[in-house]
């Protein structure tokens, strides 16, 4: 599965040059209210619910990690379902109810600089931190819902990301429950976002990207646990374990 993303922060308008063809409007104006440039964001966990820049078939803004259906009734049960919406499987998309109707109109890209996953090896947990060859910034296929809490109001945009089985790289990381995140190729975001697609052209999309265009490492297994400072430079760096046997590509 993906709970844990890099995106070390940019300045709006160097989001926005990436994604330049989905903009429709200034920078400044799809910041959110207190965000700053120069946040850190070495390991981010879905499990704070963090609110990140999120591309859609015509604009730029933020949401928030962890979809809310727009058929929940309350706060409670919103914060109870979350928790299990942080990522979607691909294969039964169309299927779940928390997700079978946005998969059809609202899909979108959340950016990352890369994703952790943990392999497994002799009862030893060990974090891989996963790129895209020659990317900077790649995207990670997501679907996304304005939930409205009727109790005060408030609107909250979210999202999940959807999931693929493994290639035979990720099969080796990810080496218990075999899944990867849906990473789109650049020829495939506008696709991806196009609300117009058929379930069978959507579902064409659904597939795990090429081993041979991702980059893997070893990184401290301080981002093991949620008690330490993960969002930290450090999270990033290569740390190598000789007693892990290398990975086969």
């Amino acid at each position: 599965m993906c709970y844990n993303v890099e995106y070390i922060k940019r300045r709006a308008a160097e989001l926005a040059e990436r994604y330049k063809r989905f903009v429709k409007s200034e920078p400044d104006l799809w910041r959110p209210p207190g965000y700053q440039e120069n946040m850190k964001g070495y390991f981010i966990s879905g499990f704070s619910y963090p609110v990140l820049p999120f591309v859609t078939d015509d604009a730029i803004d933020y949401k928030q990690w962890g979809l809310i259906p727009s058929w929940v009734k309350d706060r409670q049960k919103a914060e109870e379902l979350r928790r299990i919406t942080l990522n979607a499987v691909g294969e039964t998309v169309f299927e779940k109810p928390a997700y079978r109707t946005a998969i059809k109109t609202r899909r979108g890209i959340l950016p990352v600089n890369g994703f952790y996953e943990w392999r497994e090896f002799n009862k030893v947990k060990y974090p891989y931190l996963v790129s895209v060859k020659n990317e900077e910034l790649f995207s990670l296929g997501c679907l996304y819902e304005n939930w409205v809490d009727k109790s005060t109001g408030e609107i909250l945009n979210t999202f999940s990301i959807i999931t693929t089985p493994a290639n035979p790289l990720m099969e080796q990381i990810h080496n218990l429950k075999k899944r990867m995140p849906l990473i789109l190729k650049k020829e495939d975001e506008d696709r991806w976002c196009d609300p117009s697609l058929t379930n069978e052209q959507i579902q064409e999309l659904i597939k795990p990207l090429d081993q041979d265009l991702l980059d893997a490492y070893t990184v401290s297994r301080d981002v093991n646990s949620a008690r330490n400072n993960r969002d930290v430079e450090e999270s990033v760096k290569m740390v190598e374990y000789p007693e892990l046997p290398p990975l086969v590509k």
